[in-house]
């Protein structure tokens, strides 16, 4: 039985962190990226099931990754993670599956990836 991957894409250390260690007692397998670039790199690498992505970071920014993301990928489902609620009538953001307002209470998180997944077909089982 393979486990379900999930990318924690975020600028901010202490949220890599946080999600990391909340989505693993989850069961999830999990990774990190630090920026959009690091997130290509490991893409490439882990080949996530899921992407949890950040909106506002330096570089290029979670709505651009996003974008470039869905030229080469259209299937792997993104969750987009971001502390401003402004965002959610940008209709930029409709390439991905959902939109969560981040909180240090992380069952939002939780039950809208589950639910992505579930929505998807993908499982442990897969």
């Amino acid at each position: 039985m393979s486990r379900i991957k999930i990318l924690v894409v975020d600028d901010e250390e202490n949220i890599r962190l946080l999600y990391s260690e909340e989505l693993k007692e989850a069961g999830y397998d999990v990774m990190t990226a630090k920026d959009a670039f690091d997130a290509d790199r490991k893409v490439a690498e882990f080949n996530p099931d899921l992407i949890t992505l950040d909106i506002k970071m330096p570089g290029m920014d979670g709505i651009e990754y996003l974008r470039k993301f869905r030229e080469n990928d259209k299937t792997t489902p993104v969750v987009l993670c971001t502390a401003y609620s402004d965002y959610k009538k940008d209709f930029k953001i409709w390439a991905s599956e959902a939109y969560v307002v981040k909180s240090f209470n992380l069952d939002q998180l939780k039950a809208t990836i589950k639910e992505v997944l579930e929505k998807r077909g993908i499982s442990d089982e897969d």
